[in-house]
């Protein structure tokens, strides 16, 4: 199916358009409103466009850029076109390497589409609205927490400095009696979510029974799964998820003389990254599945860290089995009978 490939830079206030003219050809088709009038006359130039072009199929490409993009991305899939919304780290990796150094709304755009042209790109599907609500929550409570422990550092500090009183010490006190409120609010709009949607509830409480999987972390790993979930339309592999998440070993090999360290490729959110190895360091403590994987690798000689990550690492194979299969942990089921 022949396709009308459209890169697409948004801003603020306006979205710059351009699109594939040949194989190494672009064309820029102007620049519009970044709201619903402006995306109007964008489907319209895009059906012209593919019209003259007999192209079937529209495929815009678009970089996140913070959440102006999302009534965009909402418009297109209405559209019925196909939305790819790549890595803006890996685009500008790539334009780097195809020489393109200057940056700008309109070259951006250019960029986006020929970035592309040049390899087959994941169709972007939303998550369930329900639970693109969730995660929402979960966004807003990391980011009022990381503002807190920022404000109970200060307190700290003007304490250590012997500042008990004045305007900045009552300014941190406020702010933290206010976001301790807000934090309390947001929990109990979190409980009164999952009272709603008893589906979800069961899917985190069957969570919950994977060893390292606690009430700290588990909605943010139950969102991760449901994404996955989204992605590969309930398809994928532990290897690919693995992958996804950023947890897969990463080779440095070459010739006979280089033999740098295995790591992770630290591809995916870093924070769930961190979650997930943060599970791992507390399960390895208790008595449970997890604990004998881990020490078991620690006997065979290896490093404590690289047999925390493959702590990790196992956390996100159970907890997805366990979300697939919709069922709860049986370490019999999933536990591994030999060091992996």
């Amino acid at each position: 199916m022949s396709a009308l490939i459209v890169g697409i830079d948004v801003s603020k206030d306006t979205v710059d358009v351009a699109r594939i003219t040949g194989p190494d050809t672009t064309s820029d088709l102007g620049n519009f409103p970044n709201d619903e009038t402006g995306f109007r006359a964008v489907a319209k130039l895009l059906k012209r466009e593919a019209k003259q072009a007999g192209a079937e199929q529209i495929c815009i490409i678009i970089e996140p850029t913070g959440g102006y993009e999302r009534l965009l991305v909402t418009f297109a899939i209405k559209q019925d076109w196909r939305v790819s919304i790549p890595n803006p780290f890996k685009v500008r990796q790539w334009a780097k390497g195809m020489g393109i150094r200057a940056k700008t709304d309109r070259l951006d755009a250019r960029m986006l589409a020929r970035y592309g042209a040049s390899k087959p790109l994941p169709t972007y599907k939303p998550l369930p609205e329900h639970i693109a609500n969730l995660d929402a929550l979960l966004r807003r409570k990391e980011d009022l927490e990381v503002t807190l422990r920022g404000e109970r550092n200060r307190l700290h500090a003007c304490h250590a400095q012997g500042i008990t009183s004045g305007p900045v010490f009552a300014s941190i006190e406020r702010a933290i009696e206010w976001l301790e409120q807000e934090l309390d609010k947001l929990h109990q709009d979190i409980d009164t979510f999952l009272d709603q949607h008893q589906d979800v509830q069961q899917q985190a409480t069957n969570l919950r029974t994977v060893p390292g999987i606690g009430e700290r972390n588990c909605l943010y790993i139950l969102v991760l799964l449901y994404r996955w979930d989204t992605i590969t339309e309930s398809r994928g592999s532990n290897k690919q998820l693995t992958a996804y998440v950023g947890l897969d070993p990463v080779a440095c090999d070459s010739g006979t003389s280089v033999h740098g360290r295995q790591m992770i490729s630290r591809e995916g959110n870093r924070n769930i990254r961190c979650r997930l190895y943060m599970s791992a360091l507390g399960a390895t403590n208790g008595k449970n599945a997890l604990s004998e994987f881990y020490h078991r690798l620690v006997a065979a000689n290896k490093k404590k860290k690289v047999a925390l990550v493959a702590g990790a690492r196992k956390i996100l194979i159970w907890a997805w089995a366990v979300f697939r299969h919709q069922t709860t942990f049986d370490a019999k089921r999933f536990a591994p009978a030999t060091a992996q």
